[in-house]
């Protein structure tokens, strides 16, 4: 009997732990989702490249949060950290130390787009300029 409350005990802790790890979850997802996933309204799409970067060419709707500005943690403290919020840079590796870290910040779903913005101008998405 003790075996059993014991194996009882351990699975609902495992069930609350891996319950606690999904809050805080990065995705990956391609343009083509990017691209489905900006039709929500709660959605918050940002552009973590530099202001000429962006100037250059984002996708409508964006923000630009340079990850490299030194205000960069204070700027994206902006954000609604209960809603997903949809990152890229140019080719992914920005936004992807951008979602580690608001993953540290509390921001509960994050989607990155990989390959960034320039697979999303390769495949043929709209973008403004």
């Amino acid at each position: 009997m003790k075996k059993v409350s014991l194996l009882l005990s351990l699975m609902v802790l495992l069930v609350f732990s891996c319950k606690e790890e999904i809050e805080g979850e990065i995705k990956m997802v391609s343009p083509e989702e990017m691209q489905t996933l900006l039709q929500l309204d709660t959605v918050q799409l940002v552009d973590v490249r530099t202001d000429a970067e962006f100037k250059e060419g984002y996708i409508a709707e964006a923000q630009n949060i340079d990850f490299m500005s030194p205000t960069f943690e204070s700027d994206i403290m902006i954000l609604d950290k209960e809603k997903p919020v949809l990152l890229y840079c140019e080719k992914g590796g920005r936004s992807a130390k951008c979602a580690k870290k608001m993953i540290d910040l509390g921001f509960k779903k994050i989607y990155d787009m990989q390959g960034g913005f320039s697979k999303w101008q390769h495949e043929g998405l709209p973008y403004k300029k």
